[in-house]
């Protein structure tokens, strides 16, 4: 086995046949136990519970499914198969049996813990399972960093050299931060063959060596972020034969397997989505009086938050584009880009406003991003259009309740208001909501927000250039297909920080236009994706 997976692109590029069925022809389903990134072509996304019609299982790595319209490939380690299942039933494992080895290599065994199971096994059984599992891991991880060297030296160590070739940028870009991917794993394994029993792996502690690495772990957020921009890169550079001439004698010279450089690029992605996997599984065979059950339970935990936490990254490295179209569709827009500072709309509605020292009240339409707040007016004609009107750096400012009553700031009667004041200065800013559910909600919203900016300096997420340049040459190129400047027919409703995924519906717009969902009429595609732009965590 090569690794612990076999690449993806390569794939792609061999699958010429029509997809065929298994087992005998009839069609085998398979239940998602693990979320899947989809980090190249002919991928296919699916969420934990998902189920999977496996249309071809011939490669033991990865399978070629179907989830409703959508057919692609997938790692056959993220799925349990099920073999016979009839619709909106529940169906037996595979032949029903415990899980060998191999099967829970290839996926065919529930990832889930399960005490019981371990428990009605016999004690010999179910050290010899937990062996297998540790062995599994620590070949995975041996091979694993075989695939890193050569990364490291077979290709980026050459790239650097043929300064005619690549510049700077394009290395940051193809590469992002492999070589601290290689050197935080080789710490890792480093500890981890210290656990390791080779006598009795049974017997392995290895559940803190994941707890006291834990923080490295984040390294793969930048990576994982970074990826699809390299595949860009990647796909545009080996449209000249010089570079596919080049990346070939590197891999040669490396004594590398054949497999393309995309696919070996494509392992550190892979990786860090397999770890919580194989961490269940041993969880499901370590009783809880093993010293290392209550370190391999918690190990797990955090890795099931670090890839969460990439899958929100990527999503939100997704919407980006939505960004963009949005920032081009208001008028008069002056200054900074949006996506220079911001990447996430945490909440939308509109609002009286007071600022010092005019101290007069208007009516505004408020975007809250991560780090900045937008200002915009509707058109008086037009209720559908939005005009810029001045945005507020979030980072320098505290939120702060207001009581109802007298506000001696402005003196003026408040209620249902909440304030924005300067850190540096005295300025402030006060917001009237038209009731108290939404003044809440508004509250909430800053409060994530700022959640949100100290999770992304934790693990150093941000936008490349790359991928703000993407984003614009987008937009460019829709508007100009449509031969003038995009206006959408209205701004989304907000999200309901108090129950995610509930859209709500200000007193000061239409109920009729702005109803979720709406049967009789169909709603802008634009901005149904925007609307779904402010995902408020739980």
């Amino acid at each position: 086995m090569v690794g612990f997976v076999t690449l993806v692109p390569a794939l792609c590029r061999s699958f010429t046949r029509s997809p065929r069925l298994i087992s005998g022809g009839s069609i085998v389903s398979a239940e998602a136990v693990w979320d899947h990134v989809t980090m190249a072509d002919r991928e296919l996304a699916f969420k934990a519970g998902d189920v999977i019609k496996v249309l071809d299982a011939s490669n033991k790595d990865w399978w070629w499914g179907q989830i409703d319209d959508e057919e692609g490939w997938f790692p056959a380690s993220f799925v349990r198969l099920w073999v016979n299942q009839e619709e909106n039933t529940a169906a037996e494992t595979v032949e029903g049996a415990s899980p060998s080895p191999s099967e829970v290599q290839n996926g065919h065994a529930d990832a889930s813990p399960s005490s019981s199971d371990c428990l009605c096994q016999p004690a010999q059984d179910r050290d010899q399972m937990r062996a297998n599992i540790i062995n599994e891991i620590m070949s995975t991880e041996r091979h694993y960093i075989k695939h890193l060297k050569d990364i490291c030296e077979g290709y980026f160590r050459q790239c650097k050299k043929r300064r005619d070739m690549f510049n700077d940028d394009q290395l940051r870009v193809i590469f992002g931060n492999i070589e601290d991917i290689y050197r935080f794993q080789m710490g890792f394994v480093r500890d981890l063959e210290k656990q390791y029993n080779t006598e009795e792996p049974h017997l392995s502690e290895i559940g803190p060596c994941f707890l006291e690495h834990q923080d490295g772990f984040w390294i793969y957020s930048e990576y994982c972020n970074n990826h699809v921009d390299a595949c860009m890169e990647l796909s545009r550079l080996m449209k000249d034969g010089r570079y596919q001439q080049f990346f070939e004698a590197c891999r040669l010279v490396q004594q590398m397997i054949d497999i393309a450089i995309d696919g070996f690029l494509l392992t550190p992605v892979q990786k860090i989505c397999k770890y919580p996997l194989q961490l269940a599984e041993l969880l499901k065979y370590t009783v809880q009086e093993h010293s290392d059950y209550r370190y391999v339970a918690a190990a797990l935990a955090v890795m099931r938050n670090v890839t969460q936490q990439i899958n929100e990254r990527k999503r939100r490295l997704e919407n980006i584009e939505k960004i963009a179209q949005w920032q081009a569709s208001v008028l008069d827009w002056e200054g900074d880009d949006i996506l220079d500072r911001s990447s996430e709309l945490v909440y939308t509605g509109e609002m009286s406003w007071i600022y010092q020292p005019y101290g007069r009240s208007q009516t505004r339409v408020f975007f809250l991003f991560d780090h900045q707040m937008v200002l915009c007016k509707k058109d008086l004609i037009r209720r559908d259009i939005l005009y810029y009107k001045g945005r507020i750096n979030m980072d320098r400012y505290n939120v702060v309740d207001a009581v109802d009553g007298r506000d001696d700031d402005f003196n003026v009667s408040v209620k249902n208001a909440f304030k924005l004041s300067n850190k540096d200065s005295d300025e402030i800013h006060i917001f009237l909501a038209k009731k108290l559910e939404e003044k809440l909600r508004w509250l909430r919203g800053f409060h994530e927000e700022r959640k949100m900016v100290q999770e992304d300096e934790k693990i150093g997420f941000e936008i490349s250039e790359y991928q703000k340049r993407q984003a614009a040459m987008t937009v460019r190129r829709m508007t100009k297909q449509k031969g003038h400047r995009s206006v959408p027919p209205g701004y989304p409703p907000p999200m309901d920080p108090m129950n995610p995924g509930q859209y709500l519906v200000g007193d000061s717009m239409e109920q009729s236009e702005f109803e979720f969902p709406e049967p009789e009429r169909c709603k802008s595609p634009f901005w149904q994706s925007f609307s779904r732009l402010t995902p408020f965590r739980k």
